[in-house]
């Protein structure tokens, strides 16, 4: 399986899940079922998916998820409820797309939709952990995936990716979390000129950008539209949050 982009759809209890929902969800993909032999029309009990030329695994498992204190923390700071979620949940349902496709993006499109077709047809669904760093209530999953075939940069990389405000002494900064599992590195963007509204903006139009295009930022890159908006770009491993791999980015010149 495509291990970066595995995701688990969280079950208020176990269920057999709906193969056959991706069609109905989205008719543009051409779906159908496979018993890994041939192909055949979809059934309710497959554990695979032929979205055009890829293979996606829908597998109902009837045991809770392991507990991730850190991804749940983070989740509550937008989705209240996620706590209660995580505790109470029964089974989930994994979705992976087969294989390593060439451009994580296209893993993450289907993924999205396949997962969309489940929120939209089994009512056990309660939330959804996409590639094992980011949380989110099914709610918003089924309200906002219906764009994951939509063209740059419209796609809904907010479900992919979270970005968390922090504190640097007297600047302020923000980090992603999921953008690693398209390019490698997470962006960890300080400022002491921007506000958090146009430092979030700064980051979420660099994280799209890369989900596009890959990682076609190198070390020691600068990037922006004038010279005034100007931002050097590092490879490091980040000072704030346990080394991780970081883009660091600074509008700071010095």
């Amino acid at each position: 399986m495509s291990g970066s982009l595995l995701s688990l759809v969280l079950l208020s209890r176990p269920v057999t899940p709906v193969a056959k929902a991706l069609h109905l969800r989205h008719p543009e993909l051409a779906t159908e079922a496979t018993n890994g032999e041939e192909s055949q029309p979809a059934q309710a009990n497959s554990p695979l998916i032929r979205c055009g030329n890829e293979l996606v695994a829908v597998m109902s498992m009837p045991a809770p998820i392991p507990q991730d204190p850190g991804l749940w923390a983070r989740a509550a700071r937008t989705w209240p409820e996620s706590e209660a979620v995580a505790t109470d949940h029964q089974g989930h349902i994994i979705v992976s797309l087969l294989g390593k496709s060439e451009r994580p993006l296209v893993a993450a499109r289907l993924t999205t939709a396949v997962i969309d077709a489940l929120i939209a047809t089994v009512p056990e669904c309660c939330g959804v952990v996409w590639a094992g760093r980011v949380a989110r209530a099914a709610d918003l999953w089924l309200e906002t995936s219906r764009w994951s075939l939509a063209p740059y940069p419209d796609y809904p990389f907010r479900l992919w990716v979270d970005i968390l405000p922090f504190r640097s002494g007297a600047k302020i900064g923000a980090i992603t979390i999921g953008l690693s599992a398209f390019v490698g590195r997470e962006i960890e963007f300080v400022t002491g000129k921007l506000a958090l509204p146009a430092l979030f903006e700064k980051v979420a139009g660099l994280s799209v950008y890369l989900i596009e295009h890959g990682n076609v930022v190198k070390d020691g890159d600068t990037m922006g539209a004038s010279a005034s908006e100007r931002i050097a770009v590092r490879y490091k491993n980040s000072d704030v949050f346990g080394d991780l791999p970081v883009f660091y980015c600074t509008d700071d010149p010095t």
